[in-house]
């Protein structure tokens, strides 16, 4: 039986473009138990609570809502614990010191299958002012408008 290869996404954190300008994204991968991918692979998960730290040289995903497996037995996973990202080392030190400036903080943004393998898309993101949040709704309703504009006249 050939392997699954490509990305199928189980959770997208869409408030997170809404609520903070994102600076920089990393892929990192996560350390779970079996039951936690197994209740993964049934897309069942939830990432608007969720963020990272660096604690002691390690990234820590926390926050993160993946719900007991139904036909789990008293191997079942806790629905919010902490989990491990795997990043390298560089790659955490470089990480750290951007979340060290002021106003910076890691969030994830996508969880994803990549084959068999699950995997989070995290970001530097800077917190937005409720007037910037205000200003994109407003760009993004102008390029709606624009666009539909265009089409309508492409059709006459």
């Amino acid at each position: 039986m050939p392997k699954d290869t490509g990305k199928k996404v189980i959770a997208r954190n869409r408030k997170a473009r809404h609520d903070y300008h994102i600076e920089d994204t990393w892929e990192a991968g996560l350390v779970l138990t079996g039951t936690e991918v197994k209740s993964l692979r049934e897309g069942r998960a939830s990432l608007t609570d969720g963020f990272a730290l660096i604690f002691q040289g390690e990234a820590w995903l926390e926050g993160v809502y993946i719900p007991e497996y139904l036909q789990g037995t008293w191997t079942n996973h806790t629905a919010r614990r902490r989990r491990k990202l795997l990043l390298h080392r560089d790659e955490i030190l470089r990480i750290s010191q951007k979340v060290k400036e002021s106003g910076r903080t890691l969030i994830p943004l996508e969880l994803y299958f990549d084959g068999s393998r699950v995997k989070v898309e995290i970001a530097l993101a800077r917190g937005k002012r409720e007037w910037d949040k205000r200003q994109s709704l407003r760009e993004a309703q102008d390029k709606r408008e624009a666009e539909r504009a265009m089409k309508s006249k492409q059709y006459r």
